[in-house]
């Protein structure tokens, strides 16, 4: 703990420096222990009353140890009027805990949230950032086995929804490839991002279907982030928000024709793609029909075939 105070000196006695110790202690126990915390107020000269009050108040921080995967049900009006209660009590009887707790084998924790933001599409259950909408009693043993299965399971090389797309900025048209930086094997989609007072890059996987990225800063689960490109500097920021949790989609134009959106909430996996009036690369044709998966990154549609 000690290395990690004096990497973060300059931080000390300001909130966003508290934040910014409390997040290097989340990342290195998974929560904030008791003593650390003393630790960190007497280091920095804050009350413990403050220390405490940062960690109760930001989701992301949590008191006690949580499981491999944290389920959140949201018990808002909406979703409470929709039967919300007997989702969390199902839950609690198939992991064989209350609400608040962590299964034993240290897997599951679960939680209730005041709302997520998606009241239109209750009861909601989101689990480690994907979200289940529209969710009832016999649901609940599926999504706990989608979760022991994986939910970002997928086979890059062998599954055939995943195909490579190209990028460019809605605004420039520039190309957001960054061909020196490669995720997934492949070029990445270069953005730049911002959430609260942080400034920095983010890289997403160009392989659609696939949610690996990589970014300067750790961003917390339920974040609405802002993205910007990276060369006009302009917001990437669409008229549609997401149909999940409602916050805003970024565009970006597909080379070729089409667009694809991104839901600009970390951890919601809520993206669309858009082929109508693409353009084939063969033929130059501008098609309304459908296209099938592209061969290099480029689309190539019904006709030509």
């Amino acid at each position: 703990m000690e290395s990690t105070l004096k990497a973060d000196e300059k931080y000390r006695k300001n909130p966003d420096g508290i934040i910014s110790i409390l997040e290097n202690v989340q990342r290195k126990y998974g929560y904030l222990p008791k003593k650390v915390l003393e630790t960190v107020a007497n280091e920095t000269g804050s009350s413990l009353v403050d220390i405490y009050g940062i960690a109760t108040f930001y989701k992301y921080f949590s008191l006690k140890p949580r499981g491999e995967h944290l389920i959140s049900v949201c018990l808002g009006t909406a979703c409470h009027v929709r039967q919300a209660p007997l989702i969390v009590k199902e839950f609690e009887n198939q992991l064989k805990i209350r609400a608040g707790e962590t299964t034993v084998d240290k897997q599951f924790s679960l939680e209730t949230v005041n709302c997520l933001g998606a009241c239109a599409r209750g009861p909601i259950v989101v689990v480690d950032g994907h979200y289940f909408s529209n969710v009832n009693k016999a649901q609940v043993s599926q999504i706990l086995k989608k979760t022991r299965y994986g939910l970002d399971r997928i086979d890059i090389k062998k599954d055939e929804r995943i195909f490579p797309v190209k990028l460019r900025c809605t605004n420039c048209n520039h190309s957001l490839l960054d061909p020196n930086y490669l995720i997934d094997d492949y070029p990445s989609v270069r953005l730049t991002i911002s959430f609260g007072r942080k400034h920095g890059w983010l890289r997403l996987s160009s392989l659609w279907g696939s949610y690996n990225n990589e970014s300067e800063y750790d961003i917390p689960v339920d974040t609405i982030v802002n993205f910007f490109c990276p060369h006009c500097h302009d917001e990437l920021i669409g008229a549609s928000s997401c149909p999940s949790c409602n916050a805003p989609m970024i565009p970006m134009i597909i080379y070729g024709g089409g667009l694809v959106q991104i839901c600009s909430r970390r951890g919601c996996k809520n993206h669309m793609i858009d082929l109508i009036n693409g353009i084939c690369v063969n033929c130059e044709n501008r098609h309304t029909c459908s296209f099938i998966k592209p061969e290099g990154g480029v689309w190539y549609c019904e006709e030509y075939i």
